[in-house]
């Protein structure tokens, strides 16, 4: 009798074990999603800079890649310089390049601009000069400028420099 008494005895804390993992509390479920929202508004600007930081990039790399083509004409066309571009601002997408059209006898050049990307030639004005500058309309807003008479590296340019204006400064 005393086993039968001690196997109900087991059988009734089971059940109530078993009542009290029914579930989650609201308490928890509320804690769960504050967590969540508090991880979210961390990320997302993060991740926008991220993008942002990304799409300069690409406009900084669009000039220098731009400077090595020019570069390239020099060399293929008689030591000359682009005297213009066939488009001198572009938008990347549908049509991403820029042609450098050929002189006499020489072999036409290519800039190849990414997705976003307004990138402007300015031709050589008397001197043997140039200057590139690119902006990228998913980025900061900054303006990156080549200028070949001061050689060196692709640099932010001024406030006010936008690509299409015919100094690019």
């Amino acid at each position: 009798m005393q086993n039968v008494i001690d196997r109900l005895a087991v059988k009734r804390d089971d059940i109530l074990a078993k009542k009290d993992d029914e579930g989650f509390t609201l308490i928890e479920l509320l804690v769960v999603v504050v967590i969540i929202g508090v991880l979210v508004a961390i990320a997302v600007p993060v991740y926008l800079n991220y993008r942002q930081g990304a799409a300069d990039k690409s406009a900084q790399s669009d000039v220098r890649g731009a400077i090595s083509a020019v570069e390239q004409y020099y060399t293929s066309n008689g030591n000359t310089y682009p005297a213009s571009a066939a488009t001198s601002i572009i938008t990347g997408g549908t049509s991403p390049t820029i042609t450098l059209t050929a002189t006499t006898g020489g072999s036409a050049g290519t800039i190849t601009v990414s997705d976003k990307t307004e990138l402007t030639y300015v031709p050589p004005s008397g001197t043997n000069s140039y200057k590139i500058c690119a902006r990228n309309t998913g980025g900061s807003g900054k303006t990156y400028l080549y200028d070949a008479t001061v050689g060196g590296s692709v640099k932010t340019a001024t406030t006010g420099a936008t690509p299409g204006s015919s100094t690019c400064s």
